[in-house]
């Protein structure tokens, strides 16, 4: 006798046939990008990292156009970063520059451009391997090791200015005083000229466009420190100090070695980019780690990571946030994105930071990471000379501050927290906190 088929009790009138599966709903397809990328506007500012993930998730070289009208051509992704950086078809001299990039730049005006504008950030080799070497061991590891005792001091000089309770401002308080004395002594600058300096002269770097109704004043701001800067080459010829580095610089062009032009744009450099970058990312760091208060805590309960943890800022989130402009002499392939000659191409050390294939959980800040070879610095020929001054800088500020100011935590809504408007740079003006007591 047949054995009839199981039947599920639970089957119901099942058919004979198995339904056909359903189709699958497509899921909405994202908002394309659009052609060229505005890299502006408050939201992008406090958080640029959707959009840059968005752009290496398309690929490594994107259109992109800045406030001012200026375009560009933005490379994303650690390793598209890194062969940007030592390409040797890319050069750093404005003059490659083409029209195009002229009209709508927003660079200084004459006779600033060409009078302090010849720095090293805007050189090619050989010019840039003769005046890079003009700055000797003053950023050296060695010095700045031996300096450290003496920058931990302006630090506990800024801490105990501070209000003994309740809170304070700690851009300026500190992140905007804190570099400036130390570049002062690192360079050799006199005190009464460092006295008389206005950190309102450090805009000048956030670009302001000749018909923007503020390029008035970013003139004048502009005019104010050239003749800040003859002050200072003016004191270092009269009155030279053995080693000093301002000194080292004035006599290289009293003998040869360095045009006027060339003199004043490399003071120019230090006190701009000597400094500002430093505050921007003093600011930025207190951001992130207020914004992971898990990773406060440890760093508060291990200070022996402090090194390791700085390295993990720097990538999670870089004051430098995109490099300076660089041009191809011809037309040219750049990762399969065809770029004519004289655009400007900008390689986003950010985007690089957060590259996946590169960071395992790239957005996920872990104050112990290793290895962590970042390019907040850069890479190749233009690798920031003053890092490891910067580095020191920032373990010294960030482990005071956490040391010195216990409970120390935002004061507000971080949110409401405006940031800079520079188009490289990151950073906030103003970071009120709240801490227990000044210790």
């Amino acid at each position: 006798m047949p054995v009839p088929e199981p039947v599920c009790p639970f089957a119901g009138d099942a058919p004979s046939e198995p339904l056909p599966l359903p189709e699958p709903v497509p899921s909405p397809d994202p908002v394309p990008l659009p052609d060229p990328v505005p890299l502006s506007g408050r939201a992008y500012k406090r958080d640029p990292y959707p959009l840059y993930r968005r752009l290496r998730e398309a690929g490594p070289v994107h259109r992109v156009r800045f406030p001012s009208g200026v375009a560009a051509w933005l490379v994303t992704g650690y390793a598209a970063a890194r062969d940007a950086l030592t390409d040797p078809r890319l050069g750093k001299n404005h003059a490659l520059g083409n029209a195009a990039w002229r009209r709508r730049a927003s660079i200084m005006p004459e006779p600033q451009h060409s009078q302090l504008q010849v720095h090293l950030l805007h050189q090619d080799a050989p010019r840039h391997t003769a005046m890079r070497a003009l700055l000797g061991d003053a950023f050296a590891l060695r010095r700045v090791a031996g300096l450290r005792p003496r920058f931990q001091q302006f630090a506990d000089r800024l801490v105990d200015a501070l209000p003994a309770t309740g809170g304070a401002d700690l851009v300026a308080g500190f992140a905007a005083r804190f570099p400036f004395l130390v570049l002062a002594e690192v360079i050799g600058l006199p005190d009464e000229l460092a006295d008389r300096f206005d950190r309102d002269w450090g805009k000048v770097v956030q670009p302001v466009g000749p018909e923007d109704p503020a390029r008035p004043a970013y003139e004048a701001r502009l005019r104010a420190l050239q003749g800040y800067i003859a002050e200072v080459v003016s004191a270092k010829r009269t009155a030279p100090a053995d080693g000093d580095l301002l000194a080292r610089l004035v006599a290289a062009h009293d003998d040869g070695a360095l045009t006027r032009e060339e003199l004043d744009s490399m003071v120019f450099q230090l006190l701009v980019a000597g400094q500002e970058p430093v505050t921007n990312q003093i600011s930025t760091m207190l951001m992130t780690l207020f914004r992971h208060p898990g990773q406060l805590d440890r760093l508060r309960a291990e200070p022996a990571l402090l090194p390791r943890a700085v390295e993990e800022l720097l990538r999670h989130d870089g004051a430098f946030e995109l490099t300076t402009w660089r041009f191809f002499a011809e037309d040219s392939d750049l990762h399969g994105t065809r770029v004519p000659a004289g655009d400007s191409v900008i390689v986003s050390l950010a985007a690089a930071g957060r590259d996946g294939s590169q960071f395992p959980d790239a957005d996920t800040l872990d104050l112990g990471r290793t290895p962590n070879a970042h390019l907040a610095f850069g890479h190749g020929a233009h690798f920031c000379p003053g890092a490891a001054l910067a580095r020191a800088e920032l373990q010294i500020a960030l482990g005071t501050l956490l040391a010195r100011l216990p409970g120390l935590r935002p004061a507000g809504d971080l949110d409401a927290v405006e940031w800079i408007p520079a188009v490289l740079a990151r950073g906030v003006d103003r970071l009120p906190v709240a801490y227990d007591r000044r210790l």
